[in-house]
Parts: structure tokens; sequence; C-alpha cells
């Protein structure tokens, strides 16, 4: 899966299928009565279990309580069927590894140690390890399913039915079987099913779900409205652009379910620690057995059975192939709480080793929200300069020529016109014989139209307007800095971060936006491939690179960099379909989040890892020495996955 190379945007590999077959998808093994995933839910799945529990306890109290014992054979009667009761789930699991050849695993394990401990006659010991040990499967089934649904709830809120207008009645249909250029009513307090533009004057909206704000969000005609969205106050109309399967929130909820399956790198090493690490300690037990006998006067195979026993109970690797993979679980699922989609918990990891931030303008620290702020025509019609600007501008996506279209009015209606797109400078069309260029000044420096040398040194966003190799005028256009953005910045500067800013824009817009945010490099008038070749220079200069951008030339950069992130409100879906990280807010601030939630999940797997293997080491060297008991094993066992799972859950909770 990402077993090289945690970049990989195709676990679906050769690779990642073994992977698939060994790594811990015991998390489907772990399941021991189906109360998470299966069969009863809750606790009447592991009634047996607690049956088991209760005759432990029954035969613990009369003995050490009220000092009344049994007979040898009615106590192997009676802890026999508690430890079926308990066990059998396990046992089973064992078995059906061990005809397949699999004996080092924690089952065989388990089984393995506590018919040995009935085979010396310690037969309340072999039920508690067998009780605690299942009960500890328990807690950490309940674990790993808790945060995987907690993940899902987090998005999975889409409406099972929405009203639609039609032939000027509404009626309540299926989201699946409205199609594009329906009109759907929201009422009040209702969830948004499909994604569309506001056909009202005005709405407001609660997008928590998609972005973790929950401010509200006023929307006016003709604006985006997106699935998951809830109206606020009156009715709204809604033109649908989106069919149900193709909803953005459809494709969120896809992307953080496909998420727990592309696992770090600290995920694949731990799997494959265990599966070396327990045939060797099932070797070590043996040891402890058997070579005493050559070395000890006073041998007792009886002694050093149960030393060996103590020894396998107390190597179990669940507490670290458990919590490890539920730590990340808790990253994703808190990242998910902040309007942050990590594809993979393997890009949880790649965010802790960002050193430079680079991000495009356009979209991400500025708003993408152009007004045009002057015409200027040297015939001194304005209106007929903006009809034809807009014309040519007409069908275009980029926000400068929406706004162009937005200029000219409700009253505009575009003359015929064939446009080409001359890449990061502008389009060329041709109107009533007459070749329309409209972009920067490098289109016109293509064409060989002479303007203004002023417009050069212009530190606003211009668009030059050239007719038949004339120039005929400018429109000077502006956007708006996202408010967030200075913070952004200074707080990337806080946590070491280097900063660049690549741009299409001319230099001048460049420089004057990056000196107001304060950002360390900014490189202007860059075609996409151009942003590439930027880009790798800073990879060959050792830099651990996170790229964000909006726009769809801003793909290959996503594609390119160490964490591709992509702005998930206003970015073009080829961008975000690139992306190994979506911010559905279009916060340049949530950057340096995504990079908090890395660290804070990589810090407590490897708090998780040390304590397991510390105390783990500690109590396999006093089992060996005859100092630690099947009792203190078994708790010391399950007592560390119990912290380490708390540890792990409690990622969810935390603030960033």
């Amino acid at each position: 899966m990402c077993t090289s190379d945690p970049k990989d945007k195709t676990p679906h590999t050769q690779d990642h299928k073994e992977e698939s077959k060994h790594v811990h998808t015991d998390t489907d093994e772990h399941d021991h009565g189906g109360g998470c995933c299966g069969g009863e839910p809750g606790w009447k799945s592991h009634l047996p279990l607690l049956g088991g529990l209760t005759i432990l306890m029954v035969m613990l109290v009369l003995d050490y309580g009220f000092k009344i014992r049994f007979s040898q054979l009615i106590e192997f009667f009676i802890f026999g069927v508690a430890y079926l009761l308990s066990g059998y789930q396990v046992l089973n699991l064992a078995f059906r590894k061990a005809i397949r050849l699999d004996f080092f695993n924690e089952f065989f394990l388990m089984s393995v140690a506590t018919i040995g401990a009935f085979a010396i006659g310690s037969f309340s010991e072999g039920v508690a390890v067998m009780v605690f040990y299942s009960i500890g499967e328990w807690f950490q089934d309940s674990a790993v399913d808790s945060a995987k649904r907690s993940i899902k709830a987090l998005l999975d809120i889409r409406p099972d039915t929405v009203t639609v207008l039609r032939d000027g009645k509404e009626g309540v249909v299926a989201p699946s079987d409205v199609q594009i250029g329906e009109i759907i009513v929201i009422k009040a307090g209702e969830k948004v099913a499909l994604d569309g533009d506001l056909k009202s004057a005005k709405g407001s909206f609660n997008t928590a779900a998609l972005t973790g704000e929950s401010k509200p969000d006023t929307k006016i005609t003709g604006e985006r409205i997106l699935a998951g969205m809830i109206n606020l106050n009156n009715a709204v109309e809604v033109t649908v652009t989106a069919l149900f399967k193709d909803s953005k929130l459809n494709k969120i909820l896809e992307m953080v379910q496909d998420a727990t399956s592309r696992k770090s790198k600290t995920q694949l090493f731990i799997s494959r620690f265990a599966r070396v690490y327990t045939p060797i300690v099932f070797a070590l037990a043996v040891m402890v057995v058997f070579l005493p006998f050559l070395f000890v006067g006073d041998y007792v195979f009886r002694d050093w059975l149960y030393r060996g026993l103590v020894f396998l109970v107390i190597s179990c690797p669940c507490a670290l192939v458990v919590s490890i993979p539920l730590g990340y679980f808790g990253g994703i699922g808190l990242a998910s709480k902040n309007g942050i989609l990590f594809k993979g918990s393997n890009f949880l990891d790649v965010m802790t080793t960002i050193d430079t931030v680079v991000m495009d303008k356009t979209g991400t620290l500025t708003k993408g929200v152009f007004k045009v702020q002057q015409v200027f025509s040297v015939s001194g019609d304005e209106k007929e300069l903006i009809r034809i600007a807009a014309t040519v501008e007409n069908k275009s996506t980029h926000p400068i020529a929406r706004a162009i279209v937005a200029y000219a009015g409700k009253d505009f209606i575009p003359l015929q016109v064939e446009t080409t797109e001359v890449a990061g400078k502008g389009l060329s069309g041709e109107i009533d014989g007459k070749r329309i260029l409209a972009g920067n000044t490098a289109l016109l420096d293509q064409f060989k139209v002479s303007y203004p040398a002023l417009l050069k040194d212009e530190e606003e966003t211009i668009v030059v307007i050239a007719i038949d190799n004339q120039y005929a005028g400018h429109i000077l256009i502006a956007d708006e800095l996202k408010p967030d953005a200075a913070e952004a910045i200074l707080e990337m500067h806080k946590q070491g971060l280097h900063t660049v800013m690549l741009s299409g824009d001319k230099q001048s817009v460049v420089d004057k936006i990056a000196k107001l945010l304060g950002i360390d490099e900014a490189y202007g008038g860059l075609l996409p491939e151009d942003k590439v070749s930027r880009l790798e220079q800073l990879k060959r200069a050792g830099r651990h690179i996170a790229f964000a951008g909006d726009g769809i030339n801003d793909a290959p950069v996503v594609a390119l960099a160490d964490a591709g992130i992509a702005m998930g409100g206003l970015g073009s879906d080829a961008t975000i379909e690139t992306a190994d990280i979506v911010i559905q807010n279009d916060q340049p601030g949530k950057i340096v989040t995504a990079i908090q939630i890395g660290r804070l999940t990589k810090k407590i797997v490897w708090q998780n890892i040390a304590l397991a293997m510390s105390i783990k080491i500690i109590v396999l060297i006093l089992g060996a020495g005859g100092i630690a008991t099947l009792w203190e094993a078994v708790i010391a066992d399950v007592g560390v996955a119990l912290l380490a799972i708390l540890n792990a859950v409690r990622i969810q909770n935390m603030k960033v």
C-alpha cells in the first residue's frame, strides 16, 4: 500500500491488497461476539463472557473469602464451563488460523497459554487470562467501532427525501430521483439534499457539517448551495446542478470512508513488527520452559512451564495493533470536525514532516471573488468594451471572467463568438469578423499588439482588450484577501514553516499581496508548468512541501507536492480529486490546523508504542524470573491495552 512512499495516490495496488490480508484487519477478527460489527448490539452479545466472569468471581470469593475449596475434578468442570463461555470465540479464531498454518497470532498464543494453565492445574488463572483478555478485546472492538462510527456520522447526514417543484406543484421524492435543472424547495430547518444554485433572493445556512464552522452563511441569488447545509430561516428554492450521487457531500463521505483503509507507515511498521515479534516471543517462551533444564540443578518442569505461560500472555501485541489504528481514526475524526478531510492516515504522518507551505493566490489566500473597479476605453464607449469583453469571457469559469460577465449586468446578451484559450494569458475570439483578445499584457505581447507601457506597472489585476490587433482599452479588477490569511501566515511562521506563494497573476500584484501577508517568497506570472518547475526546485533543495490550491490548473502541483491540499468550497473537482487533504471552508488557517492534527496524532501514537513496549518488556523479564504471575501478566496486558485505547480515543475530543 504505502510501503515506500506515503504520497502514493494509488493505494489499490497489489502491494495494498497483500497488506490488507495481513495488516490487523483482524479489526475484523477482533470482533468477539458481534457487539460492534454484527449480531446483537451492545452488552447482550457478550452474555456468555459475562457468565464466565460471574463464575470466576463467585469461585474466587468462595476460595479467598470463605476458604471453601472443591475437589480438583469439580473445579476443573466449573472453571472449564467459565473458560468455554468466555473464550469460545478466541478458541474458534485460533483453530481457524491454525488450520491455515498461522500459529503466530494473539488468538493462538492466548489459547496455548490458557490451556497450558489448565494442564498444570492453575484453573482460576487460566480462566482469568481468558476472561480479562476477552474483556479487553470487547473494549477494543467498541472503541474501534465508535471511532469509525463517529467519522461516518460527521458527514453521513444525507436526507432521505427532498421536496421538488414539478408542474408548479410540490412533491416529495427520493433525492436520487431529482434531475439536473429541477427546482427543489428547502424549508426552514431542513437539510439540503443536492448541490445547486440559490434561486431565491436570499437564504441563511448552517454549513457546520461541511466546514466545521457553526456561524451562519448568508447566500444570495446564484450562489452555490451544497448538500449537507441546513436552511435556517424561510423556505428557499434551489436549482439543482448535480445528481445526488455526484454531490460534494457524497464525495466527501466516500473520501472519509476510504481514508481508514489507507494506512500510515507507522501502522504498517507495527503490523509487520507484530508478525515478526510474535514468533520470536513464542520461541523465547519455549526456551524459558526447556533451557533451564540444562543449567538449573533443581529444575521443576511445572514451575518453568508456568513462567513460559506468563511470558506468552504478556507478549500479546494487541495493545499496539489496535490502539495505533485507533489513534489514526481519532486524528481523521478530529480533522473532519474541523472541516478538514484527510484521504488516508498516511497523510497525517506526511503533515508532520512538512517544513514548507506553498500556496496559490487566488481562491487560497484571496477570496477569489473579483469585482470590476474601473473600465477604460480608447473609444470612450465603456459599455461596448464591457459587452465585447463579457462576450469573450462568457463561457469561462475563471473568477475574473465571472466578474466581467457580472459587471455586464442581467440584461447582457452575448454576441456570437468562438473562443480559444491561450494558457496562462487569456482568450482569443472572433466577433463579426474581428479578432478579439482579452487577457493580460503577455497575451498582447504574443500577438505583437502595442499598448501603453504604464499598464505593465499597474499593481492591480487588469484585463487588456484588443480589437483587430489594436489596443481598445482595459478593465481594472480587484480581489480581496481572506479574513484569516494574515493570521494564517503568521501562525505558519510561528510553527517554523517557510512560506511561498505561486500565482499566474502578474508580479506586481503578487508582490503586493506577499508584502501585506509577510510571505517569505512570491512568484508571479507563472503558467501551470512554471508552478511545477518552482515546486521541483524546492524539492531538489530538500524541502518537504505542502501545496494548497483551488483551481484546475493547480492539480499538477497538488499531485507533485508531498501533501497536496485542495480548498474544497471553491476548489475545482480535479484539484479536490488529486489532493490528499481537502479544506472544506477554504480558510488558509486550516493548513496550520491540519499540520497540528498530524503532529498531535503522531505524538499520541508514539506515546502508546512507548507505553506498551516498556511495560511488556518489564513484565516479560519479571515473568521469566518467576516474579510475575499469570494474574499480573493478564492485568498488565489488558491494562496497557485499555490505557492505550483511552489515550487514542481522547484525540477525537481535543481542540486545535
